[in-house]
């Protein structure tokens, strides 16, 4: 199965802030920017943070696992020592977790890893690893 990079353009009311965290924090590579944008290699995608005025909305969430997945959110999956490593960057920078990292279904067919955390924005990121990433879509 070969997946294809998707684009993301995403909300953000604090341009200097959500370039650091996606340029520094998360270490995406910068591509093209304006004034009010800038696209980031966002894993192998392409994502652009646009600029938009703090709209005062709550944020809704759905119950999965006994956790609150916050919606919306996006993301990506990650080979396993790639998400240990992120995980440990995200603690190591203070990052408050949203639902703290752990493993879905351990030891079943489609066991994964998954964090929640936002962004200085407040969009909400997941990321994902599969111990067999064959199982990605599997029921």
């Amino acid at each position: 199965m070969t997946l294809s990079p998707f684009h993301l353009a995403i909300p953000v009311d604090n341009l200097e802030k959500a370039r650091h965290f996606y340029g520094q924090m998360l270490g995406c590579p910068e591509g093209r920017s304006d004034a009010l944008w800038t696209d980031y290699d966002f894993f192998g995608h392409q994502l652009v943070i646009h600029y938009q005025p703090k709209s005062g909305e709550e944020q809704h969430s759905n119950p999965v696992d006994g956790h609150d997945v916050p919606i919306p959110h996006f993301g990506v999956v990650l080979p396993w020592e790639e998400w240990e490593r992120l995980e440990n960057k995200v603690r190591q920078a203070g990052i408050s977790f949203v639902i703290d990292p752990y493993i879905r279904f351990k030891g079943e067919a489609g066991e994964q890893a998954t964090m929640f955390f936002l962004d200085p924005c407040g969009n909400a990121l997941e990321f994902k690893a599969f111990k067999d990433i064959g199982l990605l879509f599997a029921k």
